[in-house]
């Protein structure tokens, strides 16, 4: 599941400032000194919508779970049927409304769109004498897949998302190891559901029939690219949305044959609450089978592929351990959390697999986040205190000296194989944009290959990490980003965002908007809460199942920082959450509604005691638990936002951003949340509910669809904590 935290001018050129018009848009304070009050909107109630909120009729649904009346109120708006669909079309048209009658959006939009429209670009995947990538220039809507001469010579056309239509979205897209095809997905309205495409790259020919069920592909080919091994799920309409991730498996597919002939090797798993992906050595001849179990335990498993029989065999059975394993040679290397919460690298070697393992790579003081390992080279991607360092040894793990990154902040991605001496590694901060690193491991060399233009100066722009003692005396860190000349008057609108789950870090990474929110005047502000994995799995434990509301109290303590410091006050503070993160600001706008003036919830879960009943549901019962174990059940019943809705408590504005073909995280908690929240509050307090057409969990791939997201967001965020 994805952690998801979110992205008339006079000039557009990097190095100079945008119009005061923003600034009053954001109502932030710009360093400009026009007086701008008459422009600024002195309160929420200034933007109401004349239009009533729509009706919704509430229910008298109560279940009885292990002794415990549990009402829900909403439970007609978990089915998408025509009185739904009525209800939500005019819930969206009510928030658009409301969103079209906040001043200043034109303006907001012309400076937005160059914002996002500026050129993006993958790094080069060297395969044969090719190079694949990706790129979005100024005007395309959607990013272009070209091919290449290595060193870009030749460049082509190789991959246009609109021979496939408008709603349709190609993503990971991969070659094969010489570079004569390439395999990728098609997702409907940018579903995660999927169908992976064959196209044989010198003719730009499909191949074969397209293979369905391909939403945990992930294709891994043969050297010789005869075949590819990926993992498919059924797509029978009598298996149930929450049951297919349990029908995963294994299989082969020949070049040349149609998929329906394809071999299985592994499965179907009968397991909800599992993933699993294949990959194949550099030199073919060992297959791992990565099996992971409720985002704690990695259970790897390996097959000899030049054996006379097909045959996995597990390598770590037993041990409970997060991580994952690669081939070079015989050597299996495997990243984990071993006796080792801020993980290690360890070997083995396959040919003699009753040999005991061999640390490669000890426990070090940060949390060993990833490791690339190029031809002559290891390197160690660590977490220090939550941004990026990068290490090198040689392959026996040895030696180790540091490869120089440009300043604190992330690596988003090394790219590269084993059998190649250099790779490109994707650099970003607070405020530097994305940019692509030419790096050779074992000399040390670094050199710039493209940075993406901006036209925000970010160079008055300061980052701060704090420590934040939450609820428990538990020290958080957080990044403070503002602007050099940003007094602590209380007067700050500010921007406080969060994830805290999954293991997944939020480390330093440059969004457009946060950057243009910081550029005139506002504070922006993102603590690592426990759940997260920015100081290892014991920083994710303390987040994980019966130790959730940790994750809550440190994003409390967190705001209450911002304030006692005198940045911001209550009525000036907003917060912000996608996802995992939605269910965070859920959650804490139901428990401290008094504390926040504003709230943007995206994609989330909030029914907590019914969610592994849709879409992806079970898959995340390992990270919360489930309703159907008592002891499980008192945790989530106690700190579900929808079930914690009271009338007539001070909650802050809400904007619930949803999506349409959203078939990771049910739409449902949503609607359900939103009608809740419309019943407990006053009709003078703007609860939103705006709907994201062909857009699943990630929302939509278009920069237009984008440019109107980011529009929207701020002008609430405008409307609600500007001053």
């Amino acid at each position: 599941m994805g952690a998801a935290v979110a992205e008339a001018t006079t000039c557009h050129t990097a190095g100079m400032r945008l119009s005061v018009s923003l600034a009053l848009l954001l109502a932030a304070g710009c360093r400009a000194p026009q007086d701008t009050d008459a422009a600024r909107v002195s309160s929420r109630h200034d933007v109401q919508s004349p239009a009533r909120r729509p009706q919704t009729p509430r229910g008298s649904v109560v279940d009885r779970i292990h002794g415990v009346d549990v009402a829900d109120p909403y439970r007609w708006l978990e089915t998408l049927d025509d009185s739904t669909a009525a209800w939500t079309k005019a819930q969206d048209a009510h928030a658009r409304d409301w969103l079209s009658r906040v001043p200043g959006r034109d303006a907001l939009r012309a400076t937005l769109r160059p914002l996002f429209e500026v050129e993006s670009r993958s790094a080069p995947l060297r395969r044969g004498d090719r190079w694949f990538f990706s790129r979005r220039r100024p005007g395309d809507d959607k990013a272009l897949h070209f091919v290449s001469d290595v060193g870009g010579a030749n460049e082509r056309l190789l991959i246009d998302p609109a021979e496939f239509g408008e709603a349709t979205m190609v993503r990971d897209v991969a070659p094969s190891p010489g570079g004569r095809y390439v395999t990728f997905l098609l997702s409907e309205n940018a579903s995660d559901d999927a169908t992976l495409v064959l196209r044989e790259v010198a003719t730009g020919r499909d191949l074969d029939a397209r293979i369905e069920g391909a939403r945990y592909a992930r294709p891994t080919w043969m050297p010789d690219e005869s075949s590819f091994f990926y993992t498919a799920i059924s797509t029978s309409p009598d298996v149930p949305a929450p049951q297919r991730p349990g029908t995963a498996n294994i299989r082969q597919h020949v070049v040349g044959t149609l998929p329906q002939y394809d071999r299985r090797l592994y499965g179907p798993l009968g397991d909800n609450q599992s993933f699993i992906w294949p990959e194949v050595s550099r030199e073919g001849r060992w297959l791992v089978v990565h099996r992971y179990r409720e985002f704690t335990r990695t259970e790897v498993s390996v097959a000899d592929l030049r054996a006379p029989v097909f045959e996995l065999v597990p390598i770590n059975a037993g041990i409970e351990e997060r991580g994952h394993a690669q081939v070079l040679g015989d050597r299996l290397l495997f990243h984990t959390n071993r006796d080792a919460p801020r993980f290690r690298l360890l070997e083995l070697d396959l040919a003699d697999p009753e040999a005991p393992w061999r640390e490669v790579v000890a426990q070090g003081q940060g949390t060993l986040e990833g490791v690339h390992v190029s031809q002559d080279a290891i390197v160690l991607h660590w977490l220090d205190k939550a941004h990026s360092r990068l290490e090198v040894r040689d392959l026996g793990g040895r030696s180790p000296r540091t490869l120089s990154l440009p300043g604190t902040g992330t690596v988003s991605a090394i790219v590269g194989t084993s059998s190649q001496d250099d790779a490109f590694i994707l650099y970003s901060s607070f405020v530097e944009p994305p940019q692509w690193h030419w790096v050779r491991p074992a000399s040390g060399e670094r050199e710039l290959f493209w940075r993406q233009p901006t036209p925000i100066a970010t160079e008055h722009m300061q980052v701060e990490q704090v420590w934040v003692d939450s609820r428990d005396g538990t020290p958080v860190s957080m990044f403070v980003v503002r602007r050099d000349d940003v007094e602590r008057d209380g007067e700050r609108p500010t921007l406080l965002t969060g994830y805290g789950g999954f293991g997944v870090s939020l480390t330093p990474r440059f969004s457009p908007t946060a950057a243009l929110w910081v550029e005139h005047g506002g504070v922006y502000a993102v603590p690592n809460l426990r759940g997260g994995g920015e100081y290892g799995e014991e920083w994710h434990e303390a987040g994980r199942g019966p130790n959730k509301q940790n994750v809550f109290d440190d994003f409390i303590a967190s705001a209450q920082w911002l304030v006692d410091q005198g940045y911001t006050r209550p009525r000036h503070l907003a917060i912000r959450g996608g996802s995992n993160g939605g269910l965070l600001v859920g959650a804490v706008m139901t428990q401290r509604p008094e504390m926040f003036g504003a709230v943007v919830c995206e994609v989330p879960l909030l029914d907590m005691v019914r969610y592994h009943l849709f879409g992806a549901g079970p898959t995340w019962i390992g990270e919360y638990g489930s309703a159907e174990d008592p002891e499980q059940f008192r945790t989530l019943f106690a700190y579900s936002p929808y079930h914690r809705v009271q009338r007539g408590a001070p909650y802050p504005p809400l904007l619930m951003n949803s999506a349409d073909s959203d078939d990771r995280v049910d739409p449902n908690h949503a609607r359900k949340f939103v009608a809740a929240m419309q019943w407990a509050t006053p009709r003078a307090n703007p609860v939103l509910l705006r709907v994201e057409a062909q857009a699943g969990h990630g929302g939509a791939d278009s920069v237009r669809a984008r440019v109107e997201h980011a529009v929207d967001t701020l002008s609430f965020l405008r409307a609600t904590v500007g001053r």
